[in-house]
């Protein structure tokens, strides 16, 4: 097909784009909305499940799809997993309010803390402070 007197192969190769894609209409799916807000309203609904259980689950519930489709279309939408919070070391409660081990006796509970500074000749002097918190 020779529009603006340039064949296609040439026209593509300018492009960068395949030749392939100058023959083929992509068909998309005639309910590509209706898809589109299910995966999201489940994404919502269960915000810790990934593209591949929505997947199986709009399997499930009677739509004939392929993971692959609902990763572009999870992809598209910005759908994302949370992260998630570390379970080691928590201070935390779902509440907000923060629980704190506070001393009863001596040697019971102890903070520390490395400390670095200069002396005046630029030599590095470090610290560790070890304290008893109940005092």
């Amino acid at each position: 097909m020779m529009k603006f007197g340039v064949s296609e192969r040439l026209a593509c190769r300018v492009l960068g784009q395949h030749r392939s894609t100058q023959r083929k209409v992509p068909a998309g799916r005639s309910d590509e909305v209706a898809l589109t807000a299910d995966i999201v309203e489940l994404a919502t609904q269960y915000g810790r499940y990934g593209y591949r259980r929505i997947a199986a689950m709009l399997e499930a519930a009677g739509w004939a799809v392929n993971a692959k489709h609902i990763e572009r279309i999870w992809r598209r939408e910005g759908l994302k997993v949370p992260a998630r919070q570390p379970k080691k070391g928590r201070l935390w409660l779902n509440d907000g309010s923060c629980i704190r081990l506070r001393p009863e006796h001596p040697n019971h509970v102890w903070s520390y803390d490395f400390v670095e500074d200069r002396t005046h000749d630029g030599r590095k002097s470090r610290m560790l402070n070890v304290i008893d918190e109940f005092m």
